[in-house]
């Protein structure tokens, strides 16, 4: 698998230490990532994931590990999502990277290179994670390479504790994004200094030997014009050229299939794609699904294809909330037939497929026991597979207008669209709410001319004969319950 993944990559996020633990009780014995038995590798491929995210593979920080320790807000937050949790089962966040050398208690380099071969024998990439804003205190850097960070003073330190941290002799700024007090557990790298982006560079390069991508997080903290208005009068002169277009060049001068995927928000996914990021979260999509109306996410779906393309679509990760816990189990269905068959990338989070409800912290190496979901397993499996085997991902896209009747306005929770290439053509029909909808989508085929066409599920088989002059004419007729779906092959009989 190591090079490039495919152009819309169905990505499987797995928490690596929570799931090692796991794995050690289940077996007996202490695991790293090279003992890790084939089954359970079995189990976070199913057939349609192709890479898996390790998250949380770096070496952590203890200097990070001892603030969690002692921090009254989140030790009630460790203990509201595991009641009991004990000190040893808190292991500190993997986004306070003290190095990127894969944390001994997974196997070290070894291990993680016998999880890339496991993977690499079931035709599924490795994601790993970089954090290109921060460090933690105790990161040979602090003191070896204090030009890397944003620097106060000591009247800086006095007169703001809580912004600033002396390490080495020297006072390094905490690192923040600038809608938040700083981060207590972390100092910030300064992203317009040339060194910085030169050190950036060369650990990207050695992460990828290591793996087939990485997702960068809060990569748009990095750009010019946030960091700028995050640092101003801090940082230094700004740059006339970008952080990441600088950084990603470099990288794949050395590895030039190696795929970046950034963690975004506030309407950057498009600037950070222009700056060479392969994929941007979507996280409008999310809100707009979670809490808002079909025809919100209609409009989100209007975007130019090739843009949508270069998308992550996801329903949690390890930020968000379970989502078994945000959404019934009817909408949680029709949401992933959604994002399953749109253009970009998607994202799953381990546990997702079997209903887990608890938002772990991702301090913690343990998880509360609850009950498998077995038939949502099989639904998500079902879904991928499907999806992955016909193919329909490998043609062209296109949104469809759903069209209803003066004393019938239920259209308006239909969201319909279509492929078409190389595979054949599809169809899918989402409602989007909890009440039945009808309406009619007109298919996008004048080529279709007249004759007979079956329309056949994708997931079950059922068929329908209809008359291409209705398909193209009139419009397809859609009935939906609440929540239902249609995920439709389309050929002439």
């Amino acid at each position: 698998m190591t090079g490039a993944l495919p152009a819309q990559p169905v990505i499987h996020e797995v928490n690596t230490r929570v799931w090692l633990r796991e794995i050690a009780a289940r077996t007996g014995r202490v695991t790293g990532l090279r003992d890790v038995p084939k089954d359970a590798w079995d189990e976070i491929t199913p057939h349609g994931v192709d890479a898996v995210w390790l998250m949380g593979v770096w070496e952590r920080s203890p200097g990070g590990r001892a603030i969690a320790l002692h921090d009254p807000e989140l030790r009630a937050a460790f203990s509201r999502a595991v009641p009991g949790i004990r000190d040893e089962e808190i292991a500190g966040s993997p986004y306070c990277i003290r190095r990127y050398e894969v944390d001994a208690s997974l196997g070290g380099a070894a291990g993680l290179a016998g999880a890339r071969a496991e993977l690499d024998r079931r035709g599924v990439g490795l994601l790993l994670d970089h954090v290109p804003n921060h460090v933690a205190p105790d990161s040979p850097w602090a003191t070896e390479h204090p030009e890397y960070f944003v620097r106060g003073g000591a009247a800086d330190a006095r007169r703001e504790p809580d912004a600033y941290l002396s390490v080495g002799g020297n006072v390094l700024a905490r690192g923040r994004d600038p809608f938040f007090p700083p981060w207590p557990d972390v100092v910030q790298l300064n992203a317009f200094a040339p060194e910085l982006r030169a050190a950036t560079t060369d650990v990207l390069s050695r992460i990828g030997d290591l793996c087939d991508g990485v997702r960068c997080d809060m990569a748009m903290l990095l750009t010019n014009d946030v960091f700028e208005r995050t640092w101003s009068g801090l940082a230094g002169p700004r740059p006339r050229e970008e952080f990441w277009p600088a950084v990603l060049s470099g990288v794949r001068g050395r590895h030039p299939g190696m795929t970046f995927v950034a963690e975004a928000y506030w309407d950057l996914e498009w600037a950070l794609q222009h700056q060479g990021f392969d994929f941007c979260y979507d996280k409008r999509l999310y809100d707009r699904v979670l809490n808002e109306s079909a025809e919100a996410v209609r409009q989100h779906l209007l975007a130019d294809e090739d843009y949508q393309r270069g998308l992550v679509r996801f329903l949690e990760n390890h930020d968000e909330p379970r989502a078994a816990h945000t959404m019934g189990a009817a909408k949680e269905r029709a949401a992933a037939v959604l994002i399953a068959t749109l253009p970009g990338a998607t994202l799953w989070h381990e546990g997702q497929f079997t209903g887990r409800r608890t938002q772990l912290p991702v301090f913690l190496d343990r998880r509360p026991d609850e009950p498998a979901d077995h038939e949502l397993r099989a639904f998500h499996e079902q879904l991928l597979a499907s999806v992955h085997r016909s193919g329909m991902r490998t043609g062209r896209w296109r949104l469809l207008d759903c069209e209803g009747w003066p004393d019938n306005d239920t259209h308006r929770n239909l969201l319909a669209w279509c492929w078409q290439g190389p595979a054949g053509r599809f169809v899918t029909a989402v409602n989007l709410s909890g009440a039945p909808a009808q309406g009619r989508v007109r298919l996008p085929w004048p080529e279709a001319g007249s004759g007979t066409w079956a329309l056949t599920g994708l997931f079950d088989g059922t068929r329908y004969e209809r008359d291409a002059e209705e398909l193209t004419g009139p419009g397809l007729y859609i009935a939906l319950d609440g929540w239902g779906t249609h995920v439709l092959t389309v050929n002439p009989v």
